[in-house]
Parts: C-alpha cells; structure tokens; sequence
C-alpha cells in the first residue's frame, strides 16, 4: 500500500508540474510585443534632408518587396486557393485568412523627399503620399481596417521606424547616411508573427539642383 501510494503521488506531482508549464506557455505566448520608444534627440549634425533617386531597378524592388510580404505575411495561400474552390458553408470571415496587414504601411517609389525638422521628418513618395514621423513618437496608426503600433526616433546615426500590427507582424525602416551624404540607404525589415525575418536593402543617390 505505501508503494502504490508512493507511485500515486509521484503521477500526481508530474500531472501538476505539467499542468502548471502548460499554463505558463500559455502565458508566454497571449503577452503580447511592446514596441520600445526611440530616442527623440537629433545627433549632432545628422540631416537626411534632400531629394534622393533609387539605384535599383523600381520594377524589380517591387517584385522583392512582394515576394518578402508573401513570406512573412502568416497566410497559407494554398489554403486560401483551396477554400475559394470549395463550396461555402457556415460563416466566413471576410478577411484573407489570419495573417498580418503591416505591409500596408509600408511605401515604396522610385524617388523620395526627405524634409527634416526640429521635431520629426517628413517624407513624401514620389511626390503622391507623404509620411510625417515625429522624433520620439509611440501612437497607432490606421490605414483602412488595418491597425498598428508604431515608435519611430533615432539610434545612433539612423533613423528608425518600427510599425507592429495586430497579428504580431513587424515592420522596420532604418534610414541612414553613407559616402559624405552622398547616399541614403534604407533598409526594410519584414517580420512574421513567428520570428521569420526578410530584408531588403534599398540605395538612393542624393540629386542635385
């Protein structure tokens, strides 16, 4: 009897120390990311002010682009092929699957200008969209029925702008001065919900007049 009782506790130890990582898994995984805020403060003689023209092929930038948002995006395109093809039954939902919608904050064109002021930049794509980025800032953004965090200020000589939607898919931009400011480099990270990380390096040269 003390055998058996000692083989019941030892079962009953083990379920409750299961139960108790399950719990904290659980735990773990509903916490979710908290965008940290950047620095404020302009270093010393950085200004990313002018007019900058891509070096890269625009009609190949976007392909990349594409394809990096089709690996990082959470949606399982051949389940979303497969349900288009069968009959509907019960409710659906009218959103493409489950995955993230960041990438609809993320611009792209063939030129920029870059417009820097005491309290943030102001960068207008090919002449038809401009995004205000105010040094230091932590708010949400919305673009149609997409939802976000975002923080964008500086690190060291770059700066960054790190957009988090709902789903937990990440956008990052690092904008830098290379070649005596010369060049702008900008450099897109996209993010999955699991940890899978794409980056795309694109290369502007300052115009002139």
């Amino acid at each position: 009897m003390i055998i058996c009782r000692k083989k019941w506790l030892d079962a009953a130890t083990a379920a409750a120390a299961a139960v108790l990582v399950a719990a904290t898994l659980a735990g773990c995984a509903s916490q979710k990311e908290v965008l940290v805020p950047k620095d404020a403060s302009v270093p010393p003689g950085m200004d990313l002010s002018g007019r900058w023209a891509l070096q890269e092929d625009f009609a190949d930038m976007q392909r990349r682009i594409s394809r990096a948002i089709r690996q990082t995006d959470g949606i399982d395109d051949g389940r979303v092929m497969r349900g288009i093809a069968e009959p509907p039954s019960g409710r659906r939902s009218g959103r493409r699957g489950v995955g993230g919608l960041v990438h609809v904050f993320l611009e792209n064109a063939p030129s920029l200008k870059i417009t820097q002021t005491d309290a943030g930049l102001f960068i207008s794509f090919d002449r038809s969209v401009v995004e205000e980025y105010r040094f230091g800032e932590a708010r949400t953004v919305r673009v149609g029925g997409a939802v976000a965090q975002r923080v964008s200020g500086w690190e060291g000589d770059q700066y960054v702008i790190e957009t988090l939607d709902e789903e937990g898919m990440k956008l990052t931009e690092r904008y830098r001065l290379a070649d005596s400011d010369r060049r702008l480099t900008r450099e897109i990270v996209l993010r999955s919900n699991e940890l899978e990380e794409v980056t795309i390096v694109q290369t502007f040269r300052r115009e002139v007049g």
